[in-house]
């Protein structure tokens, strides 16, 4: 490796992928948005993957080649976050949101995926098998009760999501499955986010928007009971969500997928789900879709 690559930035700026591009900083943004180019946000900072957009740009031909980092990306999910470190599988996890998510996969930055995108025929297959994913399988890891996290002080007020009127609100980053869940039940409700009062920091875990209610920063967030329970929040039930693993086919043999996948068949795991609560795990393991 030459000097240069050594000490080339991890990160580039919207500016330096516009310029290498040789496209309009707007372009930039709007591919963002799209979910069709590889990046991330951190600190509310839209930053690209040097790697992953060097490997986007040479196009999805070379995805199989080579191998994939022991990552899992995607949504926060608070079991799967206990298993991970409880195994030892050694697989490291970025949590920015299912559609982060599916583009880090799609990108080739990320082993697997954790996901919860709701679409009209149902969760999560649509919206992989219209990203184009490739040489990968969706798998069920569970059903997760999601609905409102309240304070004590407005739990007995707040029955319906209508009821949100004028509550402070933790929402979630942008592109989060919770997010987009939320979004709907606003539109269900014929309310929009002008009706609420949205606290400044976003919450970027399922954990972040517990926090967010149980120190008193908000009256309420879209979160699961798993969490409700945690921070010892009122939970008003809303949905049944599937929440499943989008796997790359190679990497699914290898000795951290395996090992995370046969942990979470053991006693122990299915005791901490127990305690966690709000989970199924009928469907554990079971494919979900397959690409082609």
């Amino acid at each position: 490796m030459s000097e240069i690559e050594k000490n080339a930035p991890l990160f580039l700026t919207t500016k330096e992928v516009a310029d290498l591009l040789r496209v309009k900083e707007r372009k930039v943004y709007d591919l963002a948005a799209a979910n069709e180019i590889p990046h991330r946000r951190i600190t509310g900072k839209l930053l690209f993957p040097a790697q992953a957009l060097r490997n986007w740009i040479d196009g999805d031909d070379n995805m199989d080649a080579r191998d994939r980092p022991n990552v899992l990306a995607g949504s926060h999910d608070p079991l799967l976050d206990w298993a991970i470190r409880a195994s030892g599988c050694g697989l490291a996890t970025l949590c920015n949101g299912s559609r982060d998510g599916l583009a880090q996969f799609n990108a080739g930055s990320a082993l697997a995926a954790g996901l919860h995108l709701p679409g009209e025929d149902g969760w999560n297959v649509s919206a992989v098998s219209g990203s184009g994913s490739r040489n990968c399988v969706l798998i069920s890891w569970a059903v997760r009760k999601r609905g409102l996290l309240l304070s004590n002080d407005v739990a007995r007020s707040v029955r319906t999501t209508s009821d949100l009127k004028g509550r402070r609100v933790a929402q979630r980053q942008p592109g989060a499955g919770a997010a987009l869940i939320f979004e709907k039940l606003l539109k269900d409700a014929s309310l929009s986010e002008s009706d609420l009062v949205l606290c400044k920091d976003r919450a970027h875990t399922e954990s972040d928007a517990a926090a967010a209610v149980a120190s008193g920063e908000a009256d309420a967030s879209l979160g699961i009971e798993a969490m409700a329970r945690r921070f010892k929040l009122s939970f008003l039930p809303l949905t049944d969500e599937q929440f499943d693993l989008l796997i790359d086919r190679r990497s699914y043999f290898t000795e951290p997928v395996q090992t995370l996948l046969t942990y979470a068949r053991t006693p122990e795991f299915l005791e901490k789900a127990e305690a966690l609560g709000g989970y199924d795990l009928t469907d554990f393991g079971s494919v979900r879709w397959l690409s082609d």
